[in-house]
Protein backbone atom coordinates (compact mmCIF):
# COMPACT_ATOMS: atom_id res chain seq x y z
CA UNK A 1 0.00 0.00 0.00
CA UNK A 2 2.96 2.21 0.63
CA UNK A 3 4.31 2.55 -2.76
CA UNK A 4 1.36 1.70 -4.90
CA UNK A 5 -0.06 4.94 -6.64
CA UNK A 6 -3.38 4.90 -5.77
CA UNK A 7 -2.46 4.61 -2.00
CA UNK A 8 -4.89 7.62 -0.88
CA UNK A 9 -7.91 6.18 -2.64
CA UNK A 10 -7.06 2.93 -1.07
CA UNK A 11 -7.24 4.33 2.27
CA UNK A 12 -10.35 6.35 1.68
CA UNK A 13 -12.16 3.12 -0.05
CA UNK A 14 -10.99 1.64 3.21
CA UNK A 15 -12.75 3.90 5.06
CA UNK A 16 -15.82 4.07 3.38
CA UNK A 17 -16.28 0.21 4.15
CA UNK A 18 -15.44 0.43 7.24
CA UNK A 19 -18.34 3.32 7.99
CA UNK A 20 -20.31 1.69 5.62
CA UNK A 21 -20.27 -1.66 7.97
CA UNK A 22 -20.80 0.17 11.26
CA UNK A 23 -23.88 2.73 9.81
CA UNK A 24 -26.06 0.05 8.38
CA UNK A 25 -25.84 -2.04 12.21
CA UNK A 26 -26.30 1.46 13.47
CA UNK A 27 -23.17 1.72 15.19
CA UNK A 28 -24.15 -1.25 17.29
CA UNK A 29 -22.43 -4.51 18.16
CA UNK A 30 -20.15 -6.55 20.44
CA UNK A 31 -17.61 -5.13 22.15
CA UNK A 32 -14.23 -6.10 24.42
CA UNK A 33 -15.51 -6.98 27.76
CA UNK A 34 -18.86 -7.25 27.47
CA UNK A 35 -19.61 -10.31 29.54
CA UNK A 36 -21.74 -8.73 32.19
CA UNK A 37 -24.05 -8.22 29.76
CA UNK A 38 -24.55 -11.38 29.00
CA UNK A 39 -28.74 -12.22 29.99
CA UNK A 40 -27.68 -15.84 31.00
CA UNK A 41 -25.46 -14.26 33.78
CA UNK A 42 -28.44 -11.79 34.52
CA UNK A 43 -31.28 -14.55 35.13
CA UNK A 44 -29.04 -16.49 37.77
CA UNK A 45 -30.43 -14.70 40.63
CA UNK A 46 -27.26 -14.33 43.37
CA UNK A 47 -24.34 -11.54 42.49
CA UNK A 48 -21.38 -13.10 42.75
CA UNK A 49 -17.64 -11.09 41.74
CA UNK A 50 -16.27 -14.49 41.02
CA UNK A 51 -18.81 -15.60 38.68
CA UNK A 52 -18.92 -12.49 37.05
CA UNK A 53 -15.20 -12.46 36.52
CA UNK A 54 -15.85 -16.00 35.00
CA UNK A 55 -18.17 -15.18 32.53
CA UNK A 56 -16.87 -11.84 31.58
CA UNK A 57 -12.62 -12.94 31.10
CA UNK A 58 -13.70 -16.04 29.95
CA UNK A 59 -15.91 -14.55 27.01
CA UNK A 60 -13.40 -12.20 26.59
CA UNK A 61 -10.43 -14.88 26.30
CA UNK A 62 -11.89 -17.28 24.36
CA UNK A 63 -10.43 -18.10 21.09
CA UNK A 64 -14.21 -17.96 19.56
CA UNK A 65 -16.36 -15.81 19.93
CA UNK A 66 -19.07 -17.28 23.16
CA UNK A 67 -20.91 -13.85 22.83
CA UNK A 68 -24.02 -15.72 21.06
CA UNK A 69 -24.26 -18.82 23.28
CA UNK A 70 -24.36 -16.64 26.55
CA UNK A 71 -26.78 -14.21 24.83
CA UNK A 72 -24.33 -10.97 25.21
CA UNK A 73 -26.49 -7.78 23.96
CA UNK A 74 -24.95 -5.70 21.35
CA UNK A 75 -24.86 -1.93 22.65
CA UNK A 76 -24.38 1.05 21.23
CA UNK A 77 -20.69 2.35 22.56
CA UNK A 78 -20.47 6.04 23.90
CA UNK A 79 -16.69 6.06 23.07
CA UNK A 80 -17.55 3.99 19.60
CA UNK A 81 -20.40 6.67 19.00
CA UNK A 82 -17.46 9.93 19.54
CA UNK A 83 -15.01 7.58 17.06
CA UNK A 84 -17.25 6.77 14.89
CA UNK A 85 -18.27 10.87 15.00
CA UNK A 86 -15.00 11.61 14.44
CA UNK A 87 -14.65 9.32 11.15
CA UNK A 88 -17.66 10.37 9.51
CA UNK A 89 -16.43 14.09 10.35
CA UNK A 90 -13.19 12.94 8.53
CA UNK A 91 -14.65 11.65 5.75
CA UNK A 92 -16.88 14.87 4.96
CA UNK A 93 -13.73 16.56 4.69
CA UNK A 94 -12.04 14.03 2.49
CA UNK A 95 -15.25 14.90 0.07
CA UNK A 96 -16.64 11.05 -0.03
CA UNK A 97 -19.80 11.05 -1.00
CA UNK A 98 -21.49 7.79 -0.69
CA UNK A 99 -23.73 9.31 2.13
CA UNK A 100 -24.15 12.62 4.33
CA UNK A 101 -21.17 12.25 6.26
CA UNK A 102 -21.43 14.92 8.22
CA UNK A 103 -25.51 14.16 8.90
CA UNK A 104 -24.03 11.29 10.61
CA UNK A 105 -21.35 12.52 12.55
CA UNK A 106 -24.44 15.04 13.98
CA UNK A 107 -26.68 11.99 14.70
CA UNK A 108 -23.82 10.28 16.68
CA UNK A 109 -23.09 13.88 18.02
CA UNK A 110 -26.68 14.29 19.16
CA UNK A 111 -26.70 10.64 20.69
CA UNK A 112 -23.52 11.39 22.72
CA UNK A 113 -25.68 14.60 24.21
CA UNK A 114 -28.74 12.34 25.25
CA UNK A 115 -26.50 9.32 26.26
CA UNK A 116 -24.54 11.06 28.65
CA UNK A 117 -24.08 10.10 32.46
CA UNK A 118 -26.63 11.59 34.57
CA UNK A 119 -25.67 12.86 37.93
CA UNK A 120 -22.39 14.50 37.69
CA UNK A 121 -21.49 18.53 37.36
CA UNK A 122 -20.32 18.35 33.52
CA UNK A 123 -20.56 16.28 30.51
CA UNK A 124 -19.21 12.51 30.73
CA UNK A 125 -19.56 9.44 29.05
CA UNK A 126 -19.02 5.90 30.28
CA UNK A 127 -18.74 2.03 29.29
CA UNK A 128 -22.01 0.65 27.68
CA UNK A 129 -21.96 -2.56 29.72
CA UNK A 130 -21.04 -3.24 33.50
CA UNK A 131 -16.78 -4.36 34.38
CA UNK A 132 -16.81 -6.60 37.15
CA UNK A 133 -12.88 -5.80 39.02
CA UNK A 134 -11.04 -7.50 41.92
CA UNK A 135 -13.25 -5.91 44.65
CA UNK A 136 -15.53 -4.06 43.10
CA UNK A 137 -17.94 -3.67 39.87
CA UNK A 138 -18.34 -0.53 37.67
CA UNK A 139 -21.69 0.37 35.87
CA UNK A 140 -22.64 1.72 32.85
CA UNK A 141 -23.98 4.63 34.68
CA UNK A 142 -20.66 5.85 35.59
CA UNK A 143 -18.57 8.45 34.02
CA UNK A 144 -14.83 8.02 32.87
CA UNK A 145 -12.35 10.12 31.72
CA UNK A 146 -11.44 8.13 28.85
CA UNK A 147 -15.30 7.91 27.67
CA UNK A 148 -15.44 11.75 28.11
CA UNK A 149 -12.46 12.43 26.17
CA UNK A 150 -12.77 11.22 23.08
CA UNK A 151 -16.99 12.58 23.90
CA UNK A 152 -15.92 16.13 23.73
CA UNK A 153 -13.43 16.11 21.01
CA UNK A 154 -16.05 14.39 18.83
CA UNK A 155 -18.45 17.40 20.16
CA UNK A 156 -15.70 20.21 19.57
CA UNK A 157 -15.16 18.73 16.46
CA UNK A 158 -18.71 19.52 15.12
CA UNK A 159 -19.74 22.58 16.69
CA UNK A 160 -19.69 24.21 13.69
CA UNK A 161 -23.04 22.82 13.10
CA UNK A 162 -24.53 23.40 16.25
CA UNK A 163 -23.12 25.65 18.76
CA UNK A 164 -24.45 23.55 22.04
CA UNK A 165 -22.34 21.29 20.92
CA UNK A 166 -18.78 23.27 22.16
CA UNK A 167 -21.00 24.82 25.28
CA UNK A 168 -21.81 20.76 26.35
CA UNK A 169 -18.49 20.11 25.77
CA UNK A 170 -16.84 22.19 27.68
CA UNK A 171 -19.14 21.50 31.60
CA UNK A 172 -17.05 18.30 31.00
CA UNK A 173 -14.16 20.52 32.62
CA UNK A 174 -16.62 20.80 35.86
CA UNK A 175 -16.43 16.66 35.23
CA UNK A 176 -13.02 16.17 35.58
CA UNK A 177 -12.01 19.02 38.59
CA UNK A 178 -15.07 18.47 40.95
CA UNK A 179 -16.00 14.13 40.09
CA UNK A 180 -12.70 13.21 38.80
CA UNK A 181 -10.92 14.63 42.06
CA UNK A 182 -8.64 16.65 40.10
CA UNK A 183 -5.82 17.10 42.83
CA UNK A 184 -2.67 19.14 42.39
CA UNK A 185 1.23 17.57 44.01
CA UNK A 186 4.45 19.19 43.90
CA UNK A 187 5.29 17.96 40.65
CA UNK A 188 1.97 18.69 38.67
CA UNK A 189 -1.90 16.66 39.47
CA UNK A 190 -3.87 13.79 38.94
CA UNK A 191 -7.31 12.67 38.66
CA UNK A 192 -9.03 9.67 38.73
CA UNK A 193 -10.38 7.39 36.08
CA UNK A 194 -13.42 6.80 37.40
CA UNK A 195 -15.27 9.25 40.12
CA UNK A 196 -14.95 6.32 42.70
CA UNK A 197 -11.68 4.73 41.80
CA UNK A 198 -9.24 4.31 44.69
CA UNK A 199 -6.55 7.17 44.75
CA UNK A 200 -3.73 5.06 46.14
CA UNK A 201 -3.01 4.67 42.59
CA UNK A 202 -2.87 6.76 39.23
CA UNK A 203 -4.25 5.51 35.75
CA UNK A 204 -1.35 7.36 33.86
CA UNK A 205 -2.95 7.17 30.30
CA UNK A 206 -6.20 8.12 32.07
CA UNK A 207 -4.64 11.58 33.47
CA UNK A 208 -2.64 11.94 29.94
CA UNK A 209 -6.46 12.22 28.27
CA UNK A 210 -7.47 14.62 30.72
CA UNK A 211 -4.50 16.61 29.67
CA UNK A 212 -5.76 16.23 26.33
CA UNK A 213 -9.35 17.30 26.84
CA UNK A 214 -8.15 20.01 28.34
CA UNK A 215 -5.63 20.91 25.22
CA UNK A 216 -8.85 20.33 23.07
CA UNK A 217 -11.14 22.66 25.32
CA UNK A 218 -8.06 25.73 25.97
CA UNK A 219 -7.66 25.74 21.51
CA UNK A 220 -11.69 26.12 21.10
CA UNK A 221 -11.47 28.76 23.84
CA UNK A 222 -8.35 30.45 24.63
CA UNK A 223 -9.28 30.19 28.21
CA UNK A 224 -5.67 29.96 29.93
CA UNK A 225 -7.07 28.16 33.01
CA UNK A 226 -7.72 24.46 30.89
CA UNK A 227 -3.59 25.30 29.57
CA UNK A 228 -2.54 25.38 33.36
CA UNK A 229 -4.43 22.35 34.14
CA UNK A 230 -3.58 20.82 30.61
CA UNK A 231 0.01 21.51 32.00
CA UNK A 232 0.04 20.15 35.42
CA UNK A 233 -1.69 16.72 34.09
CA UNK A 234 1.15 16.11 31.63
CA UNK A 235 3.59 17.23 34.13
CA UNK A 236 2.66 14.39 36.42
CA UNK A 237 2.38 12.12 33.76
CA UNK A 238 6.15 12.71 32.56
CA UNK A 239 7.61 13.15 36.10
CA UNK A 240 6.58 8.52 35.94
CA UNK A 241 8.18 8.17 32.60
CA UNK A 242 10.49 5.32 32.55
CA UNK A 243 14.37 5.74 31.86
CA UNK A 244 13.86 3.66 28.19
CA UNK A 245 10.85 6.37 27.74
CA UNK A 246 7.72 4.27 28.42
CA UNK A 247 5.12 4.16 31.25
CA UNK A 248 3.61 1.59 32.98
CA UNK A 249 -0.28 1.70 32.98
CA UNK A 250 -0.25 3.03 36.58
CA UNK A 251 1.69 4.20 39.05
CA UNK A 252 2.85 3.30 41.10
CA UNK A 253 4.42 0.22 39.07
CA UNK A 254 3.24 -2.46 41.64
CA UNK A 255 -0.45 -1.33 41.46
CA UNK A 256 -0.26 -2.01 37.64
CA UNK A 257 -1.53 -5.34 36.17
CA UNK A 258 -0.03 -4.46 32.46
CA UNK A 259 3.59 -3.32 31.52
CA UNK A 260 4.23 -1.24 28.98
CA UNK A 261 1.61 -1.86 26.95
CA UNK A 262 1.14 -0.57 23.48
CA UNK A 263 -1.99 1.63 22.71
CA UNK A 264 -2.10 3.11 26.46
CA UNK A 265 1.72 4.25 25.69
CA UNK A 266 0.29 5.54 22.54
CA UNK A 267 -2.75 7.61 24.37
CA UNK A 268 -0.22 9.28 26.15
CA UNK A 269 2.51 10.00 23.13
CA UNK A 270 -0.77 11.15 21.33
CA UNK A 271 -1.42 13.41 24.59
CA UNK A 272 1.93 14.85 24.53
CA UNK A 273 1.87 15.87 20.43
CA UNK A 274 -1.62 17.56 21.48
CA UNK A 275 -0.39 19.33 23.85
CA UNK A 276 3.09 20.68 21.53
CA UNK A 277 0.38 21.82 18.79
CA UNK A 278 -2.30 23.14 21.17
CA UNK A 279 -0.16 24.73 23.93
CA UNK A 280 3.85 24.02 23.95
CA UNK A 281 5.74 22.97 21.41
CA UNK A 282 8.71 22.58 23.59
CA UNK A 283 7.60 22.31 27.47
CA UNK A 284 7.86 18.30 27.30
CA UNK A 285 10.00 18.05 23.81
CA UNK A 286 12.48 15.69 25.73
CA UNK A 287 9.88 13.35 27.19
CA UNK A 288 7.84 13.27 23.79
CA UNK A 289 11.39 12.57 21.97
CA UNK A 290 12.40 9.89 24.25
CA UNK A 291 8.80 8.48 24.00
CA UNK A 292 8.67 8.46 20.27
CA UNK A 293 11.72 6.51 20.04
CA UNK A 294 10.67 3.91 22.37
CA UNK A 295 7.34 3.64 20.72
CA UNK A 296 9.30 2.63 17.24
CA UNK A 297 11.82 0.59 18.82
CA UNK A 298 9.65 -1.46 20.85
CA UNK A 299 6.08 -1.56 20.46
CA UNK A 300 6.03 -1.85 16.55
CA UNK A 301 8.33 -4.61 13.97
CA UNK A 302 9.49 -3.21 11.13
CA UNK A 303 6.73 -4.41 8.76
CA UNK A 304 4.30 -1.76 10.93
CA UNK A 305 3.32 -5.09 13.30
CA UNK A 306 1.91 -3.57 16.86
CA UNK A 307 3.48 -5.67 19.56
CA UNK A 308 1.69 -6.31 23.15
CA UNK A 309 4.48 -4.59 25.22
CA UNK A 310 8.03 -4.15 25.81
CA UNK A 311 8.83 -7.53 26.49
CA UNK A 312 6.03 -9.83 24.72
CA UNK A 313 5.57 -9.78 20.47
CA UNK A 314 1.81 -11.68 20.96
CA UNK A 315 -0.67 -10.40 21.41
CA UNK A 316 -1.04 -8.36 18.27
CA UNK A 317 -4.16 -5.76 19.00
CA UNK A 318 -6.17 -4.03 16.25
CA UNK A 319 -6.39 -1.05 19.09
CA UNK A 320 -2.86 -0.87 19.12
CA UNK A 321 -2.26 -0.61 15.73
CA UNK A 322 -4.92 1.63 14.93
CA UNK A 323 -3.33 3.83 17.72
CA UNK A 324 0.00 3.77 15.85
CA UNK A 325 -1.32 4.90 13.39
CA UNK A 326 -3.20 7.65 14.59
CA UNK A 327 0.38 8.71 16.53
CA UNK A 328 2.86 8.44 13.64
CA UNK A 329 0.28 10.39 11.71
CA UNK A 330 0.34 12.94 14.47
CA UNK A 331 3.91 12.90 14.82
CA UNK A 332 4.43 13.48 10.90
CA UNK A 333 5.75 10.20 9.87
CA UNK A 334 2.84 9.22 7.33
CA UNK A 335 5.42 7.06 5.99
CA UNK A 336 5.32 4.53 9.12
CA UNK A 337 2.02 5.28 9.95
CA UNK A 338 0.82 3.36 5.90
CA UNK A 339 3.47 0.56 6.78
CA UNK A 340 1.03 -0.05 10.04
CA UNK A 341 -2.39 0.20 8.40
CA UNK A 342 -1.09 -2.12 5.31
CA UNK A 343 -0.01 -4.56 7.82
CA UNK A 344 -3.63 -4.14 9.50
CA UNK A 345 -5.30 -4.35 6.30
CA UNK A 346 -3.14 -7.45 5.16
CA UNK A 347 -3.39 -9.25 8.77
CA UNK A 348 -6.36 -8.04 10.60
CA UNK A 349 -9.03 -6.88 7.29
CA UNK A 350 -11.44 -10.02 6.99
CA UNK A 351 -13.56 -7.70 4.08
CA UNK A 352 -16.56 -5.74 3.72
CA UNK A 353 -15.81 -3.15 6.28
CA UNK A 354 -14.66 -6.22 8.80
CA UNK A 355 -11.54 -5.88 11.05
CA UNK A 356 -10.44 -8.72 13.71
CA UNK A 357 -9.43 -7.73 16.60
CA UNK A 358 -6.11 -9.71 17.66
CA UNK A 359 -3.38 -12.20 16.12
CA UNK A 360 -2.28 -14.45 19.06
CA UNK A 361 1.26 -16.45 17.72
CA UNK A 362 -0.82 -19.39 15.78
CA UNK A 363 -4.02 -17.98 15.43
CA UNK A 364 -6.35 -15.03 14.70
CA UNK A 365 -9.30 -13.95 16.73
CA UNK A 366 -12.05 -13.75 14.19
CA UNK A 367 -14.08 -11.49 16.00
CA UNK A 368 -15.39 -8.24 15.02
CA UNK A 369 -15.79 -6.11 17.84
CA UNK A 370 -17.64 -2.51 17.10
CA UNK A 371 -15.47 -0.09 19.33
CA UNK A 372 -12.82 -1.65 20.29
CA UNK A 373 -11.78 -3.00 16.46
CA UNK A 374 -14.12 -0.85 13.91
CA UNK A 375 -14.41 2.75 15.73
CA UNK A 376 -10.82 2.93 15.98
CA UNK A 377 -9.55 1.82 12.81
CA UNK A 378 -12.62 4.02 11.15
CA UNK A 379 -11.02 6.85 13.27
CA UNK A 380 -7.53 5.79 12.40
CA UNK A 381 -7.97 5.69 8.74
CA UNK A 382 -9.71 8.78 8.69
CA UNK A 383 -6.95 10.52 10.37
CA UNK A 384 -4.58 9.22 8.20
CA UNK A 385 -6.45 9.67 5.19
CA UNK A 386 -6.94 13.42 6.09
CA UNK A 387 -3.41 13.90 6.66
CA UNK A 388 -1.95 12.50 3.72
CA UNK A 389 -4.54 14.39 1.80
CA UNK A 390 -3.68 17.37 3.38
CA UNK A 391 0.52 16.59 2.97
CA UNK A 392 -0.75 16.24 -1.26
CA UNK A 393 2.46 14.00 -1.68
CA UNK A 394 3.19 10.55 -1.54
CA UNK A 395 4.49 8.74 1.69
CA UNK A 396 8.40 8.20 1.45
CA UNK A 397 9.53 4.57 2.53
CA UNK A 398 9.44 4.65 6.16
CA UNK A 399 12.91 5.02 7.49
CA UNK A 400 14.39 2.34 9.78
CA UNK A 401 12.66 2.60 13.04
CA UNK A 402 15.78 0.18 14.57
Amino acid sequence: MTSAPGHAVEAESLLAETLRYARTRSYTGWDYADGMSSQLLEAIPIENQWLNLVIQEGIKRAPINLRRLFLVEQRQSFKGSALFALANRNASLLGLDEVDYDAEATRLADWLGDNRRAGYHGFCGGHAHALQDLGSRRLPTEGDVVSTTYGVRALLALSAFDPEYATLAESAAEFLTRDLNYTETADGAYITYVAAEDATYHTLNAIALAASLFCDLYEHTGTEAYAEKATALLSFVVARQTPVGGWYYRDPREASHLSMDGHHNGFIIECLLRYAEQVDATRFSPALDRSLQFYRDHLFERDGAPRWDEKRTFPRDIHAAAQGIIVFTRAGDLAFAARILEWTRKTLYAGDGRFYYRRERFYTRRIVLMRWAEAWMAYAISAYALAYREANVQPPEATDVR
